[in-house]
Parts: structure tokens; C-alpha cells; sequence
């Protein structure tokens, strides 16, 4: 197992088809959905494709969400990483997202700003990326805090798809 990023409490490693399970409890919680498209998975089968999905971007892009283990427990807790958008949003194209999503168990520990930080980093030092975008739900108060406390400040709200999302970036400068 490659970890691509330690921090104190986290390791950061790619999603590998053995996480299924646990990405299962993750994306089928409603609540965990609550502020990203309201349609948590209903099928391992979905889960397979989306795990399918992430491997793909590893490959086509050599980045992609990660597995967030808890070094304390060995558990996956959640997800968290960079994505490649290459269709437009919000007039921009090719960039890096950061993004996150943890077991509701797991909320409220620092877990996301403590992966988040890590990330950013990873993306300035080693991607030698030159901005970080991150979106979330105007509604979303702990994303957002998340987001700040990585170092993104908030740029607008803007309408993704009919709804409405504030957009971030943080620089590397």
C-alpha cells in the first residue's frame, strides 16, 4: 500500500477495490449526502463503478480522491483528495478540486482539515499546481470552515447545475 500523504493521525493512500465495504457505508448515508446531490448509492454495484471511476483518474491523470485511514484504528474513514475537473465550471477548465467526504462517525475530529492541509500541500509541492479550487453548498457551514482553515478563501456563489455553490481557491503564491 502506497500512502501518498501521512499527517499525525491519517494516512492517505489510493482507493483500492478492498474499500468497497467501507465506501459502501460511507455513500449509501444519507446524511453524509445531505449537501452533495442528495443520492447516496443504493448498490454495491454503484460502488464498484465508482471506485472504477477513481482508479481511472489515477491512471489518466495520476491524481484522484484518496482513502483516509485512521492510523489509531487501521479503519477507512472516509475520503479525501484532489480531482481533476476537465469540463468548464464556473468559467474555469482543467483545474484541481479539493474535496472530502468522511463517515458521519468521524465528523467533528478534524479529520477533513487535518487531510485538507495535507493536500494542499501535496499539491503545491508535488503536483507543482499553481491553484487549489473547492466547492460546497452555501448551506454547509462545516465544509466551508474546512475549506478556510485549508488556506481557500471564498470567491463567490455561483449556479452549478441549478443549484447553488460557493466556490474557493487558494494560490500557491
Amino acid at each position: 500500500m502506497e500512502a501518498f500523504v501521512e499527517t499525525e493521525r491519517l494516512i492517505l493512500r489510493e482507493i483500492l477495490p478492498e474499500d468497497e465495504a467501507a465506501l459502501f457505508e460511507l455513500d449509501s448515508d444519507p446524511e453524509v449526502h445531505r449537501y452533495v446531490g442528495k443520492r447516496p448509492v443504493e448498490t454495491l454495484e454503484q460502488i464498484k463503478m465508482v471506485i472504477a471511476f477513481i482508479r481511472q483518474q489515477y491512471s489518466d491523470y495520476g491524481i484522484g480522491r484518496w482513502a483516509v485511514i485512521e492510523k489509531s484504528s487501521g479503519q477507512f474513514i472516509g475520503w479525501a483528495g484532489l480531482k481533476l475537473f476537465t469540463d468548464e465550471i464556473n468559467g474555469i477548465k482543467d483545474f484541481h478540486e479539493l474535496g472530502y467526504r468522511f463517515m458521519k462517525k468521524h465528523w467533528g475530529k478534524g479529520y477533513a482539515t487535518e487531510a485538507s492541509v495535507a493536500i494542499v500541500k501535496y499539491g503545491f509541492e508535488e503536483l507543482g499546481l499553481n491553484n487549489i479550487y473547492g466547492m460546497t453548498d452555501p448551506e454547509n457551514l462545516a465544509s466551508k470552515k474546512v475549506l478556510e482553515k485549508a488556506g481557500l478563501k471564498y470567491i463567490e456563489t455561483f449556479d452549478f447545475s441549478g443549484e447553488a455553490t460557493d466556490w474557493f481557491m487558494i494560490t500557491k503564491s
